[in-house]
């Protein structure tokens, strides 16, 4: 019971790392890469879909993101979610694919990113002791229900706050690796 409850909290805590990953990948630095509109949601025929469902995204070069949608008419809803997206970038398309220049970032907008980095980090953060919380709830049942002994809670409730510690400092870890990311020049 005890590592049952252990084990669904490490997965659930490790999944909120994995989307943390994500969350940051989708953050620019001065490269283009195609994590970052990938996760851009098309409304496509009335039905949200993430832009890598709806076209194959690469990067050629440092600085240029190309879509080819699978559908041509695809093409100016894409655009327009694209412009409409926080991202800050201007598509521009020939009828075949959609070119995304990606500009330098200036001081002020590296700045603003840093926050959005630190603003994610807090909520995922958040989200490992929401998990902890539950978890805690389970193993005080337990402890109550007299399923479990005293001995058998508190070691319990040590490998839990060493799980949460370890997760918490890997979300610390990943949000300074993309602050100096971003702020390379």
């Amino acid at each position: 019971m005890v590592t049952d409850t252990l084990r669904t909290t490490d997965e659930k805590m490790k999944n909120s790392i994995k989307v943390f990953r994500a969350d940051l990948a989708a953050i620019r630095t001065g490269h283009a890469s195609p994590a970052l509109v990938e996760g851009v949601k098309v409304d496509y025929g009335g039905v949200p879909l993430p832009l890598n469902q709806l076209a194959t995204i690469t990067a050629p070069e440092a600085n240029l993101i190309l879509i080819q949608p699978w559908d041509k008419n695809s093409i100016g809803i894409i655009m327009k979610t694209i412009q409409k997206s926080e991202l800050g970038l201007n598509p521009t398309s020939d009828g075949n694919v959609i070119r995304i220049v990606v500009p330098p970032l200036s001081e002020e907008r590296r700045q603003e990113l840093i926050k959005v980095v630190y603003r994610h980090a807090e909520e995922k953060r958040v989200a490992i002791r929401n998990i902890r919380h539950e978890a805690m709830n389970k193993l005080r049942a337990l402890e109550k229900n007299k399923e479990i002994s005293q001995d058998e809670f508190k070691r319990a409730q040590d490998q839990l706050q060493k799980l949460t510690d370890a997760c918490i400092a890997e979300i610390d870890k990943l949000a300074k690796i993309k602050e100096q990311e971003l702020l390379e020049v």
